[in-house]
């Protein structure tokens, strides 16, 4: 078993990873760059442990449900057949326990990865940034650490060469609400050793995910390979000034039913992920094309501060009932 993982970066995912490994008994610390960081991270640990306890303690309603099998938070509790109230509240107890005692913040990165089996970089999607802390940490890591990325859209084979360990290298990435939708897409690169790729499989599940592996390198993996052109397809609906985010939401979730339009989802998201991976489009800064509007209204709303759901408003207002 893996014990101490490093999770260098303190966004939506990234502390929801991070939460997720100290939820099934990891020892976890997040490297943060600043003080500031950890202001703007503290406040996400306390949302994400809160939401996966509240979650916890409302499964107890689902048991002998027969829907219980299908709605019951599927990181949280690992086997669902034969699941008792009392055995929700034994998991709670833990929870509570290992989300307080199993964090740590850091802000010396040599101190943040000493000893960390597991590093997962969840840094923004800006390869430059990326590069400048693969190259700042390869001479720090420990021998046998595995490194991983968990960027959303960018192939391992762009940076390996930069960790100083490309064999043990590779990508591993999450669904949001990591501890319901706990997808975990496993994509190594060429060089990528299968031993250290097998491994980063068992470490998967070993944090109650499942492992979903790759057989080559995916832009987008399979979920984002998906989703980004959907969100797109939205964002440009926008853009062009068809139709409004909440009427657009509205004509998807009533036309399939689903619970989220796509600009709930980019709440979720966060503004910044989804401008940063807009801006890296070939046409991004080509003056009048959509992309370049799309990027101009997303910067208008994280310039405002409305970056999404942890910042309370995005395109919705989270301070209101819906």
């Amino acid at each position: 078993m893996f014990k101490n993982v490093t999770v260098l970066g303190g966004g939506v995912l990234g502390t929801q990873i991070g939460l997720m490994c100290a939820y099934t008994g990891h020892k976890v610390t997040f490297w943060l760059r600043s003080e500031s960081s950890i202001e703007r991270t503290k406040p996400k640990i306390e949302r994400y442990s809160s939401l996966m306890i509240d979650d916890l303690e409302k499964a107890k309603a689902l048991v002998g449900n027969p829907m219980g099998a299908f709605m019951y938070p599927k990181g949280l509790i690992k086997e669902w057949n034969g699941i008792t109230a009392e055995a929700i509240d034994e998991l709670v107890a833990q929870a509570k326990k290992n989300l307080k005692e199993g964090v740590s913040i850091e802000l010396d990165m040599a101190k943040a990865v000493k000893g960390a089996d597991v590093v997962i970089e969840s840094m923004a999607e800006d390869p430059k940034a990326k590069i400048g802390v693969y190259e700042a940490i390869k001479d720090l890591l420990d021998e046998n650490t595995i490194l991983c990325t968990n960027s959303s859209t960018m192939l391992p084979s762009t940076f390996a060469e930069y960790t100083g360990r490309p064999d043990r290298y590779l990508a591993l990435h999450f669904a949001n609400t990591i501890w319901k939708n706990n997808t975990a897409e496993v994509m190594g690169h060429p060089g990528t050793d299968p031993e250290v790729y097998s491994k980063i499989v068992e470490f998967a599940e070993e944090i109650n995910m499942i492992p979903l592996q790759l057989h080559k390198e995916q832009p987008g993996y399979i979920l984002n390979s998906m989703l980004v052109p959907f969100l797109s397809a939205a964002q440009a609906l926008w853009a062009n000034d068809v139709a409004d985010p909440k009427t657009i939401d509205r004509t998807w979730e009533l036309a399939t039913g689903a619970p989220a339009g796509p600009f709930k989802i980019l709440d979720i998201v966060g503004l910044e992920t989804s401008y940063n991976i807009n801006q890296m489009k070939p046409d991004a800064h080509v003056e009048g094309s959509i992309t370049n509007k799309i990027g101009k209204l997303i910067k208008a709303k994280i310039d405002a501060g409305e970056t999404g759901v942890n910042a309370g408003k995005g395109f919705y207002d989270y301070t209101k009932k819906q």
